[in-house]
């Protein structure tokens, strides 16, 4: 077998396991939800508010992500996400929101730098950093606020502006309107995605992109 067709095999079982991850975790979510007795009517998918990692100039579907910037698993489907949102981008537009767990000591506080960077409208840059360099701030009890502080800087970003929104408790209560949202909607785990409000739990690729092309059709 040539070099080529192992790594794309590779690929394709990566690719895998993140729908397999995403499947297992709307489901224990589902589950944890469902057991605390957590209403899903006074919540909302999308506000009028909510950060749009892309916006279709033709709308005829929205896809939704709660999502941690410290899960795993959210970072192995971000390339997904932004796959998807490239190809369908005429007519997808994909939303993301916060959903902190408290398994991961930084979650919320990458959440936190994340808003503050929204506020100077760098939602997006900061985002992807957060993916982007995971490994080097992820899955440790030490707080990794100061280096949350170098990616704005890194940004370009008005660091006074910066330092007022992250003390600002304001910055934190637009993170958990998030959250808030998610647990009444039964998000249990991330990534969690709707599609036009409703949650879908794509067991392949190919599923996850049928969805959306019924979407966009209907």
């Amino acid at each position: 077998m040539s070099l080529q067709n192992r790594i794309m095999i590779g690929l394709l079982a990566a690719v895998a396991l993140v729908i397999g991850m995403v499947f297992l975790f709307n489901t224990l979510g589902e589950d944890e939800s469902q057991a605390a007795g957590t209403p899903t009517t006074a919540a909302e998918v999308v506000r009028e508010d909510s950060h749009r990692l892309s916006e279709a100039p033709d709308e005829k579907a929205v896809l939704v992500e709660f999502l941690d910037f410290e899960c795993e698993a959210c970072l192995a489907a971000y390339p997904l996400v932004e796959d998807l949102s490239e190809e369908y981008g005429e007519n997808l537009t994909v939303v993301a929101r916060y959903f902190p767990l408290p398994g991961h000591p930084n979650s919320e506080t990458a959440a936190a730098a994340v808003e503050a960077a929204a506020q100077q409208g760098k939602f997006t840059q900061m985002h992807a950093l957060m993916y982007e360099k995971q490994t080097e701030w992820g899955h440790t009890s030490e707080d990794r606020s100061p280096v949350f502080r170098e990616y704005a800087e890194d940004l370009g970003l008005d660091m006074a502006a910066y330092d007022a929104a992250i003390a600002n408790p304001a910055t934190l209560d637009r993170v958990n309107i998030d959250k808030r949202d998610g647990m009444a909607l039964n998000v249990g785990g991330t990534p969690t995605f709707f599609l036009d409000g409703e949650k879908i739990q794509p067991a392949t690729v190919e599923e996850f992109r049928t969805l959306i092309e019924t979407a966009i059709a209907d």
